[in-house]
C-alpha cells in the first residue's frame, strides 16, 4: 500500500513531514500505512534533516482556579497545573488534554521529560488528598493520547532530580520520602520498554537537586541532606549511562549554596545560571556574569534553551504575570543580546518544571 496512492512512498514521506506537530493525530487516524510512517524512528530523523522538526519547550505551569459564588467570582488559592507546549518561534503555547482522571490539573510538583514523541509525567501530589504520588502518565504526541505507565518503584519520593536523553530514557534521583527523609537512590526509566532499573546509589543523599543530561551524562546538581534542610550543597555528582556508575569524585560546580534551580546546558556543554540578578556561565571551575536579566523576570525564573538561544522566564512581582526574554549570543562580536517576546494570551501563570521536544 502506498503511503499516498498515485505517488512514489519518497514523495508521500516528504509531505507528512510537513505536516505540524499537532496535527500527527489526525494524521495517525487516517490509516494504518499513516501510523505507521508517523510512528516510525526514520519520520522525526527525516523532519530533522529536512529542516521540518519543531523544537518545542514543554512548560508545567500553574494557573489560577476561579469559580463563581452567588455573589462574585472567587480564585482559589490552591492554582491548577496545566501542561502545554511553548513553540518561541511562533509564539504559540498549545495545553494538552488533562490526564483521564486529573481534570482539575496534573498532580501537583510533579516532574515531567520530553522522550521523543511523548511527554512523561511523573509523582507529585494528589490534587485533593495530598497524598504523595508514584504515578507514571505518557502524552503520546502522535496519537493526541494519555496512556498509563508503570508506576515508579522503590518508595514514594517527591522533590528529586528528573531529566531525560531526549530519546528514550528518564532519569531521577534523590528528592525525600513521605517521612522528610533524603534520598540517595536512583532510578531510569525506559518509556518504549516501559521497564523501570535502579542505578546505584548516589555518594550522598540529594533533596530538591537538579537533574541535566549531556553527552550521555545524567548531572545531579545541589540539593541538601535531611538535617540541611534548604542549605544547598554547592557539589554535583555524575552518572555516566554507558559505564552505569557515577564519577568517584563529586565537583563542586556552584560559587554559593544556594537554590539552583535556573541551571541549564546549551547545545555546546556550556552550563549557565541565574546568578542573583545576572545570567552567568561557567568556564573552567569559575562563574562568569554574561549579562543583568531585567527586573521582570526576577522572580519564579525559569531558564530554557531552544535552538541556539537561551529563554528567560519569569515576573516582576509574586504572581504577576510571566514575561520572557530570548538571550542570543553573537559568535562573531562575543555580544549578547535581549529581546522581550510577546507572549500567547494562555501564558499566564509561572513555570514550575520545563522540558525539551524535537519533534
Amino acid at each position: 500500500m502506498e503511503i499516498i496512492p498515485g505517488l512514489l512512498d519518497e514523495i508521500g514521506r516528504q509531505c507528512l513531514i510537513r505536516v505540524p506537530f499537532d496535527q500527527f493525530p489526525t494524521l495517525t487516524s487516517v490509516s494504518r500505512k499513516w501510523k505507521q510512517e508517523i510512528e516510525s524512528k526514520e519520520f522525526l530523523q527525516e523532519r530533522k534533516t529536512s529542516g521540518f522538526n519543531q523544537s518545542l519547550i514543554g512548560l508545567i505551569q500553574t494557573h489560577p482556579i476561579t469559580f463563581l459564588t452567588p455573589k462574585k467570582s472567587v480564585t482559589s488559592t490552591a492554582p491548577a497545573y496545566r501542561l502545554g507546549l511553548f513553540e518561541p518561534g511562533k509564539g504559540e503555547l498549545k495545553e494538552l488534554p488533562p490526564i483521564p482522571g486529573c481534570e482539575d490539573g496534573l498532580p501537583r510538583f510533579c516532574h515531567s521529560a520530553g522522550v521523543g514523541r511523548n511527554i512523561v509525567v511523573i509523582g507529585g501530589w494528589n490534587t485533593k488528598t495530598w497524598e504523595l504520588l508514584n504515578s507514571v502518565y505518557i502524552y503520546d504526541l502522535s496519537t493526541g493520547m494519555w496512556r498509563r505507565g508503570v508506576d515508579m518503584p522503590g518508595g514514594k519520593r517527591s522533590s528529586f532530580a528528573c531529566v531525560s536523553d531526549l530519546n528514550r530514557m528518564v532519569y531521577i534521583a534523590g528528592g525525600h520520602d513521605q517521612e522528610k527523609n533524603t534520598l540517595r537512590s536512583a532510578l531510569a526509566y525506559d518509556v518504549m520498554g516501559d521497564v523501570w532499573s535502579s542505578l546505584p546509589d548516589m555518594a550522598r543523599p540529594r533533596d530538591e537537586c537538579k537533574g541535566l543530561f549531556y553527552a550521555g551524562k545524567f548531572h545531579v546538581i545541589g540539593g541538601y541532606e535531611t538535617e540541611m534542610q534548604g542549605d544547598f550543597d554547592k557539589s554535583a555528582e555524575i552518572f555516566d549511562v554507558n559505564t552505569w556508575n557515577w564519577d568517584s569524585d563529586e565537583k563542586d560546580l556552584l560559587e554559593t549554596d544556594v537554590c539552583h534551580k535556573t541551571c541549564v546546558f546549551d547545545h555546546q556543554g556550556n552550563l549557565y545560571k541565574c546568578d542573583s540578578t545576572y545570567l552567568a556561565c561557567l568556564h573552567g571551575s569559575t562563574w562568569q556574569r554574561l549579562i543583568r536579566l531585567p527586573s521582570d523576570v526576577h522572580l519564579g525564573t525559569f531558564i530554557a534553551t531552544w535552538k541556539d538561544k537561551m529563554f528567560v522566564i519569569g515576573a516582576k512581582i509574586f504572581g504577576g504575570l510571566p514575561n520572557c526574554y530570548a538571550v542570543e549570543f553573537e559568535k562573531q562580536n562575543g555580544t549578547i543580546s535581549l529581546t522581550k517576546l510577546e507572549m500567547p494570551e494562555k501564558f499566564i501563570g509561572p513555570v514550575q518544571f520545563g522540558c525539551n521536544l524535537e519533534l
